[in-house]
């Protein structure tokens, strides 16, 4: 079995914002182009609660925990820009934690 490591992040989004917010996390969207520049990402998971349709997770799944830092490290600069230019999309983001899982 192969190891990846998942990053977890819960939002709550502002009403007139969801579509944005989806534009720029979901599929082919602005965090999913820069991540895809980073060596050992393997893509990104868009949820939307079922009962409460302003609340989203996304995760993030990379082949190892170090390439998820290595592209921290290296991107960090563009990571902090688009995370201001979204910043008013949402009222609360949550980091959940890293999380390892098997496939």
């Amino acid at each position: 079995m192969t190891r990846t490591n998942r990053s977890i992040w819960a939002f709550h989004v502002h009403p007139e914002h969801v579509e944005a917010f989806r534009r720029y996390y979901g599929e082919g969207g602005a965090w999913m182009q820069l991540f895809r520049r980073a060596r050992g990402y393997l893509g990104t998971e868009l949820l939307q609660d079922e009962k409460d349709p302003l609340r989203f997770v996304t995760i993030d799944t990379w082949n190892t925990r170090k390439d998820y830092e290595a592209f921290q490290a290296s991107h960090a600069s563009e990571y902090a820009a688009l995370d201001r230019l979204c910043e008013g999309l949402t009222i609360e983001e949550t980091f959940i934690g890293h999380f390892t899982s098997e496939r």
